[in-house]
């Protein structure tokens, strides 16, 4: 979700930015994407720390950290599928024919 957040509370000048070049656009695309997965990343350590934490009973605040659990769950879940759309996209171009 946080991805499309960030894609979608670009301005205007960074649209017309990506719109305008291919090589800026496929730059920006790929820096946002890599932010995406960093922070995916580090939410499920997050989650994982926080999964430990209730096991031995070193997190008092269990609701919050289920929300924190299910969050890191659906950053997850949305990044497999950009990825699943990316695969799919790629396998579309192989069946184009020149």
């Amino acid at each position: 979700m946080a991805f499309i957040n960030k894609l979608n509370s670009l301005n205007s000048a960074e649209l017309n930015k990506i719109k305008n070049g291919a090589n800026s656009a496929s730059g920006d695309f790929s820096n946002i994407l890599k932010k995406e997965i960093d922070s995916t990343n580090e939410a499920l350590g997050n989650a994982e720390k926080l999964e430990a934490g209730i096991a031995d009973g070193s997190v008092k605040d269990l609701a919050g950290a289920n929300i924190t659990i299910q969050k890191a769950e659906m950053q997850m879940k949305m990044m497999l599928e950009v990825r699943n759309k990316a695969i799919s996209a790629y396998k579309e171009l192989l069946k184009t024919q020149i």
